[in-house]
């Protein structure tokens, strides 16, 4: 049985709905988190369940990591309470999942100022054409106000994480 486990899960993973949660239930490496949590401070992405850390990542922010996103172009990552919108496996970067930017705290925020709050913010692996390359090795931040990881960790964060999941983004 050990055996087909593996080659049932390859031909499972294209389908997100059926593979993704067949994938973690098998899995004991890819066990579902309940919430992700990002530090930009620390430059971490931490999946949790039950209220432990089930897995931590590095990752590169926007251009300009300090601060919270206020408006389209700021380049700056979010920070407040989200969920995972959708998943993407097409996406122009290894693998994305989609942050509910803006909230409505996000949005008021940004009518107030007169101004448009952005939005496609993702979590993503690796652009596929091979952009940043340099600065993606060295620990930079190179990103328009997504978080980036490595395409290993996009595949663990996928398999481990569903839509509807909360993801709270601190300093």
């Amino acid at each position: 049985m050990g055996r087909l486990i593996g080659p049932l899960l390859l031909l499972l993973l294209p389908c997100p709905h059926l593979g993704g949660s067949l994938a973690n239930e098998l899995s004991p490496q890819h066990p579902r988190a309940d919430r992700i949590v990002v530090l930009k401070s620390e430059r971490k992405l931490q999946l949790y369940r039950a209220g432990e850390i089930l897995r931590s990542f590095d990752i590169a922010l926007g251009l300009v990591p300090e601060g919270p996103k206020r408006e389209s172009g700021d380049l700056r990552t979010p920070e407040g309470r989200y969920h995972l919108e959708s998943k993407n496996p097409e996406s122009a970067y290894f693998m994305a999942l989609k942050v509910s930017y803006p909230n409505e705290r996000d949005q008021a925020l940004a009518a107030a100022a007169g101004v448009d709050p952005g939005g496609m913010i993702m979590i993503h692996g690796q652009p596929n054409d091979g952009r940043f390359a340099a600065m993606r090795g060295q620990g930079m931040d190179w990103t328009d106000g997504c978080i980036a990881v490595s395409n290993a960790d996009m595949v663990d964060i996928w398999l481990m994480t569903a839509e509807g999941m909360p993801i709270e983004i601190q300093p």
